[in-house]
């Protein structure tokens, strides 16, 4: 029986992998080169139905509309910044994501992440296998309970988050609209930084959210607070953060995510004050089985000719 066939964009788990591969004629659009790439954009070709990426990756606009045939952009992962859905859905392609499964973990790194920035585990850790314990106590840390906590977008995932932090401290959240919760609604997040000790990202990446986190907010931190990014690189400007960290004008960040990842601007890496982990919010063995399983059941619908079951658009 001939498969029908679909592009890769990334490289997945083995067991996705392997799944992929019983459905689908795979080709590998991460193992191209630019030439070959321009190739298969020439080719038009009809056959090709499916796309599966991440959300980091996402779908080039001259990808999705190169393909006649394609069907379904099957996004492992919450994020769809990177694929244009008024285009997905101008050309009829439903666009699906694998949602809820990771909540948990990403809050779970998220108060990971809020713990080891105040309490300075990385370092401490480096300290004690560089010997340097011998030579004298390690500085004080910072307390994290009693601190203000601030979360810029109270959707699943930040709900996920106030709900663990509200037992180290009052928490405070900023979003569309107010929301039946109990944690203070503050209207925006400028106001809300200057509010807060602690300020978590958890809200989508898109035009209103581009570099949201500018000097503005980073001043309204202030120099005794600090800054955790479990959302998308492209809220904080990075510029504008490395600028505050090096002069002091904020105490320190948490960054699981990248707005070029996985490039990561040297100043961030050799800072001191910021704690860095390589997009690992969702990264356990079980969360992403449920991710993988829910990229196959939306890609086995769309084979059935039936909609996405997690569907975008």
């Amino acid at each position: 029986m001939t498969l029908p066939t679909a592009i890769q964009m990334c490289p997945f788990s083995d067991y996705l992998e392997q799944e992929l591969a019983k459905r689908f004629t795979l080709i590998r659009w991460d193992e191209m080169d630019e030439a070959a790439r321009q190739a298969l954009l020439a080719q038009r070709d009809d056959r090709i139905g499916a796309v599966v990426t991440n959300g980091h990756v996402g779908c080039p606009d001259d990808l999705m509309t190169a393909l006649p045939g394609l069907r379904i952009i099957a996004i492992h992962g919450v994020g769809f910044d990177k694929v244009n859905l008024p285009l997905a859905k101008e050309r009829g392609v439903g666009v699906s994501t694998t949602p809820n499964v990771l909540n948990e973990d990403v809050a779970d790194l998220a108060i990971g992440l809020v713990i080891s920035l105040l309490r300075e585990v990385a370092p401490a850790d480096a300290y004690v296998r560089g010997g340097r314990w011998e030579q004298g106590d390690y500085p004080l840390g910072r307390k994290v309970t009693g601190r203000r906590f601030g979360i810029v977008g109270l959707g699943r995932i930040g709900m996920e988050i106030g709900h663990r932090l509200a037992a180290f401290g009052p928490v405070a959240y900023t979003g569309n609209t107010p929301k039946d919760v109990p944690y203070r609604f503050v209207p925006d997040a400028l106001t809300l930084a200057r509010e807060s000790d602690v300020l978590i990202l958890a809200c989508p990446s898109n035009a209103q959210t581009f570099h949201l986190v500018d000097d503005a907010i980073l001043d309204a931190l202030g120099p005794q607070g600090y800054i955790v990014n479990i959302a998308r690189g492209a809220v904080i400007d990075e510029a504008a953060l490395i600028g505050a960290i090096d002069q002091r004008r904020i105490a320190g960040a948490a960054l699981d995510v990248f707005e070029h990842e996985p490039h990561v601007p040297e100043a961030l890496r050799a800072s001191p004050h910021v704690l860095l982990t390589p997009h690992i919010a969702s990264g356990t063995v079980e969360t992403r089985r449920d991710m993988a399983d829910m990229v196959l059941q939306n890609l086995d619908a769309v084979l059935a000719g039936d909609p996405p079951t997690h569907a975008l658009v």
